[in-house]
């Protein structure tokens, strides 16, 4: 029973952070098209837009933020390997759940924060500080939720590591995982 719920929520996790990383990733040519657009107007025709360079910034910062929790699932971010890979993989696991923690403690607080700073946009109109001067609601709403998914990518990377030191089995097998367990 416990078997099914862990392996459950780690499926759905897997794929909902799947999902929104391969989504993501269409930001990447969308910015360099803004970028594009951008250098064409200013130096061909002589004709710079207001926008282009606040539209390029949240796109990249969308691309980063909501692209960490792909980057995790696909065992992505840097890592201690001098130490890390001379270690059995029972320390391994256990190095990756004391990571996971420190990682999910630091998140909680970005989402705690965010949250706040979206409140204060929404209540005070928080706009960019440019001549388009575009609302900053939408950013913070995408922070909180980067934080969260982020938050639900560590959780299922937790219960994983967990299961395969306690049990010696994994819980999801590499096709679940992206190739990534």
């Amino acid at each position: 029973m416990l078997y099914s719920i862990l392996r459950c929520w780690c499926q759905a996790v897997e794929a909902l952070v799947t999902g929104l990383g391969r989504l993501v990733a269409w930001g990447v040519p969308l910015l360099a098209l803004v970028v594009a657009f951008e250098v064409v107007s200013r130096y061909l025709l002589n004709r710079p837009t207001v926008w282009a360079f606040d539209v390029s910034l949240f796109i990249f910062a969308y691309v980063g933020a909501l692209g960490g929790a792909f980057a995790q699932q696909r065992k992505a971010h840097i890592n201690v390997d001098i130490l890390y890979l001379s270690v059995p993989p029972r320390w391994k696991h256990v190095f990756n759940l004391l990571s996971y923690l420190l990682g999910g403690f630091f998140l909680v607080i970005v989402c705690h924060l965010g949250w706040g700073k979206m409140e204060e946009a929404i209540e005070f109109d928080y706009r960019r500080q440019s001549e388009w001067a575009p609302s900053m609601i939408h950013f913070w709403v995408m922070i909180v939720a980067a934080s969260a998914v982020f938050l639900l990518q560590l959780s299922s990377d937790f219960l994983q590591n967990l299961w395969q030191l306690m049990t010696g089995q994994p819980l999801l097998d590499d096709r679940e995982t992206g190739g990534s367990a």
